[in-house]
């Protein structure tokens, strides 16, 4: 039997509840466990000003690489399993959460199913993506706008505060 295609995504890892940065960290350890799934770096984490919602904890936030046989859809469902076992619960747009695990980008794709679009919506304006995103991986370059991460920071329209705060990662 021929051994399953790999294949390399960015997974962006946040949080504002309870302890964020443990949350970012099991989470992280969660993807690593999975028997499909290898983390090949992860970021620092960044204290992130929240986006959308104002109103509410200052996010912590990281970005992790990783090396997959599993397809864009079953990696979503992955990670909306570990967001489950942590305890999210998706009541709010742009609200707080225990975790938010996001596909950025698979491989070079580009495509759109019902729930998940790849690569994510709204890169280019999310500093607290960009910032994590450009400490791992610098020179890969958005398969719609192509353009490399560190150009898509350094021309986002209004950035978000995001201070690093761990590079123990």
């Amino acid at each position: 039997m021929p051994k399953e295609a790999e294949h390399t995504a960015f997974i962006a890892i946040g949080s504002n509840m309870e302890s964020p940065a443990d949350n970012c960290i099991e989470a992280t350890n969660f993807l690593n466990d999975h028997p499909a799934i290898s983390v090949s770096s992860q970021s620092s984490l960044y204290e992130t000003e929240p986006f959308g919602k104002n109103d509410q904890d200052w996010f912590i936030n990281s970005v992790v690489e990783v090396t997959t046989h599993l397809s864009p859809e079953l990696l979503f469902k992955a990670c909306l399993g570990i967001e489950k076992k942590m305890g999210r619960i998706r009541d709010e747009k742009w609200g707080p959460r225990i975790i938010d695990l996001d596909i950025l980008f698979y491989d070079d794709c580009v495509f759109r199913e019902s729930n998940l679009e790849v690569p994510h919506p709204g890169i280019a304006e999310r500093s607290f993506v960009l910032e994590p995103m450009h400490e791992i991986a610098p020179d890969f370059v958005h398969p719609k706008l192509r353009k490399t991460i560190e150009t898509l920071l350094a021309e986002i329209p209004n950035p978000q505060q995001v201070n690093r705060v761990s590079s123990d990662g």
